[in-house]
């Protein structure tokens, strides 16, 4: 039988004074730390996982939807969809508004059998 000897030189060590002195991380099996395993997301793995998620995203949402992501895309490169379309209607409707409002005093003017006179700086009649 075989005598093993134990030291009797022991170390007593406080937890700041342990952390100090004994490396407790794990070198030697390997394992890196967090902030070197996360993965760079790349822009083609980003389509590749957006065309997969495509119809898990919401509709709309104030955040992580497909409007969330086309307003903030939209607003990045100054787009404004429908902009010549919209400046179009709007100059109809004011030209329809003068219209509606030239028949109208046209419509005054024969049942009253006088005209109407317009201030034109105050819109008052």
């Amino acid at each position: 039988m075989k005598k093993i000897i134990l030291s009797k030189n022991k170390s007593d060590y406080t937890r700041t004074s342990f952390e100090s002195v004994i490396d407790t991380s794990f070198k030697e099996l390997g394992v890196k730390p967090i902030s070197e395993e996360k993965e760079t997301l790349t822009v083609p793995d980003f389509f590749r996982m957006y065309n997969e998620l495509f119809y898990d995203i919401p509709e709309s949402s104030p955040i992580n939807s497909h409007l969330y992501l086309i307003e903030k895309s939209a607003n990045y490169i100054g787009f404004e969809q429908n902009q010549e379309e919209i400046d179009a209607l709007r100059e109809e409707i004011t030209q329809l508004r003068t219209e509606l409002l030239n028949t109208q005093k046209e419509l005054i003017t024969v049942q009253t059998n006088s005209p109407i006179i317009v201030n034109t700086n105050t819109g008052s009649i």
